[in-house]
């Protein structure tokens, strides 16, 4: 028999009382019947206590959010209100970052294959610094600064340091054979900084690695700082960004290192290599994650004789991709009832026309779950709504932050006529591609 859900797989606030769970003192059943299911909730005390222990670990200028695990508007604004800095890995980010009222010179631009256009955005508006990962990049940078006159630009430079790390291999991007960066065999990465230091258009502000993602032991994230530091010394520059990484707890027993745990490791790490200035993390899932949790509906029960039984909720891998991508696991409760055992075993299931659409292929629930039984799984804080699609044409989610007794959308749900807006809506017997000079003449 499988115990109830653990404390430690929950959002900070969370209590049973007499209508079940309650987050930021909302219960989750009074969440559901406002806003329906599938609904994405955050506890807002939860995201913010995260961000002030990794600033406490780290120090007020040295964290940025890695905002690519969970972004809108609201989480732009809150983690810059809680003295982090935001670290965005496109144009639609970089917008998302600003309009939630981050000053440029608080966001860092990833990407490993940035546009002219997002570099354009990214220099005018003066951002803290760019993460150049190829000389490919580094050809844009330079023709932008010629061609459209803009500013030399701070750079760092990501390197490969040959230290993965990470629970899957599709989320392990610090080795050798790695899409990101200038590998340090090779002299890849020593050329690198050489033409950098010789461009008028970028100025050389440090470099930068990351080994991966949902790493549980800190040895493994100190091992990637390490090499990463000892070739800042021997570069000479100023600045060093040591990446994010650090996992979280999906399911019981699981054991996760502090922020406290993650600097000590990391500072000694780098230290040991002949670093003596500061450094830069970037945290994302272990700030997010437990904060949020997913409510679904349960719409079909199927007991398959000598096999097994399958649970249909409301969503699936349209709001959850990490099962399906990475092998994410998961657990899930009963909201009504968070502290009953959780006898029967059976694979909780989407509504997409994909077998694959899985959630938890062998999932604890209580022996009396039932048809319109509301349904949480917790830890989806990060890289649920984040990789969200609309596979099946099945709206998005909304997302709601919860504090202090009240709940607040942050996402509205996306509807059926958002589907549509857009279709390029042309009558059945219009012509798909316009006669030639149509085009000019209407410019």
């Amino acid at each position: 028999m499988s115990s109830a859900i653990t404390p430690d797989l929950l959002p900070l606030t969370a209590e049973t009382g007499p209508a079940g769970l309650a987050v930021g003192r909302v219960p989750l059943t009074e969440l559901a019947r406002r806003f329906g299911t599938p609904l994405f909730v955050y506890d807002e005390e939860h995201l913010r206590q995260r961000c002030r222990e990794a600033v406490a670990a780290f120090g007020r200028d040295s964290v940025a959010y890695a905002s690519k695990a969970f972004l809108c508007t609201a989480m732009a604004r809150l983690v810059h209100e809680e003295g982090l800095l935001l670290d965005v890995a496109s144009g639609g980010e970089l917008r998302v970052a600003l309009h939630g009222g981050a000053p440029a010179d608080r966001i860092v631009l990833h990407g490993n294959n940035k546009s002219d256009r997002e570099l354009r955005t990214a220099v005018s508006a003066g951002v803290r610094h760019i993460v150049v990962d190829s000389f490919d990049e580094m050809d844009r940078i330079e023709r932008l600064h010629w061609e459209s006159g803009l500013p030399p630009v701070r750079v760092r430079l990501r390197v490969a340091p040959g230290v993965a790390a990470g629970a899957h291999e599709a989320i392990r991007t610090g080795g050798s054979d790695s899409k990101f960066g200038f590998g340090l065999a090779g002299g890849v990465a020593s050329a690198a900084v050489r033409r950098t230091v010789s461009s008028p258009a970028m100025i050389l502000d440090g470099v930068h690695a990351h080994v991966g993602s949902q790493v549980l032991r800190t040895a493994e994230l100190a091992a990637g700082a390490a090499a990463v530091a000892r070739f800042a010394c021997e570069a000479g520059v100023r600045g060093l960004t040591v990446g994010g990484g650090l996992g979280v707890a999906y399911e019981a027993g699981q054991t996760v290192p502090s922020f406290a745990d993650w600097a000590a490791g990391v500072r000694a790490a780098v230290r040991g290599a002949g670093w003596s200035g500061g450094l830069t993390v970037e945290p994302g899932r272990s700030i997010a994650a437990r904060a949020g949790l997913t409510l679904y509906r349960v719409g079909t029960i199927k007991r398959i004789e000598g096999v097994r039984t399958y649970v249909g909720v409301d969503g699936g891998m349209s709001d959850n991709p990490r099962p399906a991508l990475y092998d994410g696991r998961y657990e899930a409760f009963l909201p009504r009832c968070p502290e009953a055992e959780r006898p029967l075993r059976a694979r909780l299931v989407g509504k997409h026309c994909e077998s694959g659409d899985v959630l938890i292929d062998d999932a604890a629930l209580p022996a009396d779950l039932r048809v319109s039984d509301l349904l949480a799984t917790p830890v989806t804080g990060a890289y649920g709504y984040a990789m969200a699609s609309n596979y099946n044409k099945l709206p998005r989610p909304a997302v709601v932050f919860v504090r202090d007794g009240r709940a607040r959308v942050v996402v509205r749900r996306e509807t059926e006529e958002d589907l549509l807006r857009l279709d390029a809506d042309l009558p059945p017997d219009a012509d798909a591609f316009p006669a030639a000079g149509t085009v000019a003449a209407e410019r």
